[in-house]
């Protein structure tokens, strides 16, 4: 969950020799998939994937992610640029410490996520139906765990394997400045 003041007005402490806030009101959002489900039902779109978003479309986003409940004044209005790139940041965060190595030429989907495809996987992989409050990232990081737990390990050719080893002997060298 992301908590930031938005409407603050900042001033010089003269006595203090620094800037202060005032002012403001406290908001938390969260970047989830009630969020994505709320935005997919007013504009009957996917939010997800390669299409461009107007600015009015994304500060409806960050209005679908308030958790806070009716916060002063008009919220999205009052986004500083320092608050929006704070969600953002928020929006694009890894939020796990689980990481995948990539196959190399793996094919990529082409198919379109919506909110009720990742509900769908959640059904399927048993996940319960809290999990839709986690953070986005963090929810498609444990059905992706959950997909390649259950699917059958792939035999690695001799030709990638050579390679793999040969990647990880450049990168022991270099390490560890050794030739050989």
């Amino acid at each position: 969950m992301l908590s930031i003041t938005v409407g603050a007005t900042e001033s010089f402490d003269e006595a203090e020799g620094k800037f202060v806030s005032t002012g403001g009101t406290v908001v938390e959002l969260e970047h989830s998939l009630v969020s994505l489900s709320k935005w997919e039902a007013i504009h009957e779109k996917p939010f997800l994937g390669k299409s461009s978003k107007s600015p009015e479309e994304l500060l409806s986003y960050v209005s679908c992610m308030l958790v806070t409940k009716n916060p002063a004044g008009n919220f999205p209005d009052n986004l500083s640029k320092e608050n929006l790139e704070a969600i953002n940041e928020y929006i694009n965060a890894k939020m796990t410490a689980t990481w995948f190595s990539e196959q190399p030429g793996a094919p990529q989907t082409r198919e379109v996520i919506t909110a009720e495809l990742i509900y769908y996987w959640m059904t399927v992989f048993q996940i319960p139906f809290e999990c839709e409050n986690w953070h986005l990232n963090r929810l498609f990081t444990l059905i992706r765990i959950c997909n390649v737990k259950q699917s059958k390990p792939k035999k690695m050719s001799q030709a990638e394997a050579a390679r793999q080893r040969a990647e990880l002997n450049a990168a022991r060298r270099a390490q560890y400045g050794t030739s050989g």
